[in-house]
């Protein structure tokens, strides 16, 4: 079965999204290759961890900047999570929403103007 095993977060100001990440979700960087580009540490203990990059926004279509790509976090808190993205650049665009035997799911515009999920999940959730 296919699973993903890469996500990169594309960026303007790599370094204001490296500090919005690292606050927010306690992401770990390292420079890797290009300049502006960082392999990321999510803290993924499974055996085929995710693995994700940050770099500078590209066009891989031309005339098309890269802006695409759902990608949604788990996180222990949600509440936590929606205050940790407000207090550092972020903005919540979609309210938290319960799906029931799921969990708690929000949506939020980072300070690049991407926009990703956040989710606690929950199996109990009604």
């Amino acid at each position: 079965m296919a699973h993903v095993a890469h996500f990169s977060i594309n960026a303007d100001d790599v370094g204001r999204a490296r500090a919005f990440y690292e606050k927010v979700f306690g992401w770990k960087f390292e420079a890797w290759g290009p300049p502006r580009f960082y392999m990321i540490s999510t803290g993924d203990a499974r055996a085929v961890p995710v693995i994700g990059s940050l770099q500078g926004r590209r066009e891989l279509i031309p005339g098309h900047r890269t802006n695409t790509y759902e990608c949604t976090i788990s996180v222990a808190s949600i509440d936590a999570t929606i205050a940790a993205i407000e207090s550092n650049g972020g903005k919540i665009v979609m309210q938290k929403s319960t799906i029931v035997g799921v969990g708690d799911l929000i949506f939020f515009e980072d300070t690049e103007g991407n926009v990703a999920g956040a989710m606690q999940y929950d199996q109990h959730a009604q």
